[in-house]
């Protein structure tokens, strides 16, 4: 039987983002973005199996019986990984996300000063979103660290696992794990309110319940972070008013309006030196020209005000796509195949490109 400590090495060592483990095919690592096969057999069920007794005390292995799955995260050494434990076709399997020990700093996550400038706001909601595995938690984390470490309050982690352990700082913080420490999101944000928090951050407004919790701490006073898995402002905002039902979508429209701070809508980019990746942020911040467009019901004209709030701080992905590619990240075709629009994408890398 193979020892998954050697495979969690293995991950760490060559710099993978994630160890998948499944049946009939042998461990493998996802390396900058792609899936590579190690050196090792083919996995047979009871290898699987095995390694999940590894990882799993008797309460996770009697959920993945009962339910066909569980998440949890743990340490190894110095280093954090997630799990993911699920059952298909009768047979196990693990997924296992590289938690990063060392947090990255704002400019190292590409995002600017007026980004950082928002956190020093006393109210509001601020919305990381993308898809899975873009990164959103290691922005996440690097916004609690900042505030942590530069402003005193009391900080509340909300989360499913717990993914970054924090140490006290300049604040006080407080890590809560759902399915651990309180049963949901929604129960959790609700009873956090009781704790005199200043910052909340909700790992992932998943359902209703949550949604609204979340909105109503962020009116009551309270910074509040929490992820979508959308992919730009646009559509984060049309997905948490469309959460509610019809009746109640006009005054979901208004209490966003007023309580968004920003949105941050990110995708994880392959270098163009082809080792590592580089996050691509598309950043919409609350003006009352956006706050008007929430509540009318002009989602659409978003993007248009994306593009002329520069002054905000506010970027669309489509130029922070052509701003890694002048400074030598990114190739001209991995910009391209990831740009939202490609037609306006060619104008606007024409003349960005030119005038430079």
């Amino acid at each position: 039987m193979i020892n998954i400590n050697k495979l969690l090495m293995e991950c760490i060592d060559k710099g993978g983002s994630d160890l998948h483990l499944t049946v009939g095919k042998p461990p493998i690592l996802r390396l900058d973005g792609r899936l590579v096969s190690l050196d090792f057999p083919e996995l047979k069920p009871d290898d699987v199996e095995s390694m999940m007794t590894q990882i799993t005390d008797e309460e996770k292995r009697r959920k993945v019986s009962e339910v066909g799955g569980c998440d949890f995260g743990f340490g190894f050494g110095k280093n954090r990984f997630r799990a993911s434990v699920y059952r298909g076709r009768g047979v196990i399997g693990i997924s296992l996300r590289l938690i990063p020990s060392e947090l990255l700093t704002f400019s190292e996550l590409g995002l600017s000063d007026k980004v950082r400038d928002l956190l020093f706001r006393t109210r509001g909601l601020i919305l990381v979103t993308g898809p899975t595995g873009s990164g959103k938690s290691t922005t996440l984390a690097t916004m609690i660290n900042y505030i942590n470490t530069n402003i005193d309050c009391h900080i509340i982690t909300i989360e499913d696992p717990i993914e970054y352990y924090h140490q006290h700082k300049k604040s006080i913080i407080t890590q809560r794990e759902v399915g651990m420490d309180v049963p949901s999101f929604s129960e959790a944000i609700i009873r956090g309110l009781r704790s005199d928090p200043d910052v909340i951050l909700v790992g992932e407004m998943r359902d209703l319940p949550t949604i609204q919790a979340a909105l109503l701490a962020a009116e009551t006073g309270h910074l509040v972070f929490a992820t979508l898995h959308t992919v730009n402002a646009a559509q984060t905002v049309d997905r948490v008013v469309n959460s509610f039902a019809i009746h109640q979508q006009e005054q979901v429209r208004a209490q966003l309006s007023a309580c968004i701070l920003a949105v941050l809508s990110q995708k994880l980019l392959l270098r163009k030196s082809k080792k590592g990746r580089v996050a691509c942020f598309e950043v919409m911040v609350s003006t009352s020209s956006v706050q008007s467009l929430i509540r009318e019901k002009k989602t659409f004209r978003i993007p248009s005000e994306l593009q002329t709030g520069s002054k905000y701080g506010m970027k669309p992905f489509d130029f922070s796509l052509i701003e890694l590619y002048q400074n030598g990240i990114i190739s001209k075709d991995t910009a391209y195949k990831n740009a939202f629009d490609k037609e306006q994408f060619d104008t606007m890398f024409k003349e960005r490109v030119n005038r430079k």
